[in-house]
């Protein structure tokens, strides 16, 4: 099944006891052996861990090289030649899939293999600097990743402590949103650079990590080395951390003029993170707006120039699997593919939707098909869709850091659901029977537990 991927011999996997179907066209951009290469990888991590598939290298590695070195002269050519494609498709690997060697065994097949390899061009050290180099940006990879999860962002604890929530007037001194960053623009940009930034701190890996999660679930058991996609649970943290500050700002104004300065705000900033291409934020800011205690204050709303509003909410609607932003989402994708700048490039999917849409891939369609084949059409789309995610996040970010705007975006405290209706109830007073049962309900609760 390997060989054949290591030798190039042919497009499809063979010589194992399973076997895949024919693959689909590559993705555009991208060569038909190289995406090959990178489906492959992607996927088998669904059936074997990365060290199985290493160790299989390493035994044709040994295969290939005791026959060669039996043979004619002339053969030094061919194994020097086999030994190329080793180094490139572990260099593919280790740039692709670095973190599949922080498992201690992969790091131990990848160096058995190296050695062996080395041995196929000792005279002029060709082989042996491209593997050193291979060694080390992989160290430097795993280093860099630690250093994130170790410091990626906790979980910022939303306010509910009684006395700050029923106070009537906000302090003097407490900041808002407008005296950080009046322009719509600005703060659109500063979000996008937060999103590009968490971003890059997703791998193909993490992905896959969640099918292989999936499949834990539906089998009531999950393998040892199952591991917590950090990364995926901080971005997503991200986007509920984002709806629930939107909503704050809303909720803890005491003014209705100033109220409904914020809410046009927003509706502003989330369109130019629609302009942007930044769809993950503008979803969350539509939420964040959409959220019960900002949804209710129906005199707020309606000094509200909602045009701008609606035409955003049209362009998130659920319907047809929203099928508006997909048709936005295709439009900045066409634009980043023939863009000249950086600005240009930027597509920022909705992350839940781009998750949902691999859960629906992987569920539709069976991983072997009826003859035991693997169904390698269906990873084919899945690594086709990821690789889209790949080049999305690799976008250089054209926006300058301001310290200031992030800072105040990712620390400033933000209200809990408990406390946003309390904030939506003292500025806005139930209007119906069921809402003056919840506030009075509400407010008992809070005091009795101070």
């Amino acid at each position: 099944m390997l060989e054949a991927l290591v030798t190039s011999r042919t497009s499809e996997l063979q010589g194992g006891a399973t076997r895949t179907e024919s693959a689909p066209r590559e993705s555009p951009g991208l060569g038909r052996r190289k995406t090959y290469i990178f489906t492959f990888l992607l996927s088998s991590r669904v059936f074997v861990h990365p060290h199985e598939i290493l160790a299989k290298v390493g035994q044709i590695c040994i295969k290939q090289k005791q026959q060669l070195e039996v043979g004619p002269e002339a053969d030094k050519a061919k194994l020097k030649s086999f030994a190329t494609k080793i180094i490139q498709l572990l260099r593919e690997w280790t740039e692709t899939f670095p973190f599949d060697f922080q498992d201690e065994r992969a790091r131990k097949e990848l160096k058995d293999i190296a050695q062996r390899i080395t041995q196929c061009d000792e005279e002029n050290g060709t082989i042996k600097k491209s593997i050193s180099q291979m060694t080390q940006n992989v160290l430097l990879a795993l280093s860099t990743r630690g250093q994130y999860q170790e410091i990626r962002e906790k979980i910022r604890q939303p306010v509910s402590d009684k006395g700050t929530i029923l106070k009537t007037k906000p302090q003097s001194s407490q900041k808002d949103i407008l005296s950080v960053c009046a322009d719509p623009l600005v703060l659109a940009q500063q979000l996008t650079t937060i999103e590009l930034e968490r971003l890059g701190n997703i791998y193909p890996e993490d992905l896959m990590q969640v099918i292989s999660h999936m499949d834990c679930l539906d089998n009531h058991k999950c393998r040892s080395d199952v591991t917590k996609t950090y990364n995926l649970e901080a971005y997503d943290n991200w986007f509920n951390c984002l709806s629930m500050l939107v909503a704050t700002e809303i909720c803890k104004v005491v003014k209705k003029k100033q109220r409904t300065r914020v809410m046009e705000f927003f509706i502003d900033v989330a369109r130019e993170c629609f302009n942007i291409g930044n769809f993950n934020s503008m979803m969350a800011i539509i939420s964040g707006m959409n959220l019960s205690p900002v949804a209710r204050l129906k005199k707020t709303w309606s000094k509200v120039k909602t045009a701008k509003f609606d035409v955003l909410e049209h362009h998130m609607d659920p319907s047809s699997n929203f099928c508006n932003y997909r048709t936005a989402l295709q439009g900045a994708t066409q634009r980043s593919q023939s863009a000249n700048s950086s600005r240009e490039k930027i597509v920022i999917p909705v992350f839940n939707l781009f998750i949902k849409d691999i859960f629906f891939l992987h569920k539709i369609h069976s991983n072997c098909l009826p003859n035991g084949h693997i169904n390698f059409k269906k990873f084919w789309e899945i690594s086709r869709q990821i690789h889209d995610f790949l080049t999305w996040k690799d976008v250089e970010n054209p926006f300058e850091k301001d310290k200031k705007i992030q800072t105040y975006l990712l620390t400033t405290p933000i209200y809990s659901e408990e406390a946003l209706f309390v904030a939506s109830f003292e500025n806005e007073g139930p209007d119906n029977h069921m809402e003056k049962d919840s506030w009075k309900s509400l407010r008992s609760t809070l005091l009795n537990r101070s």
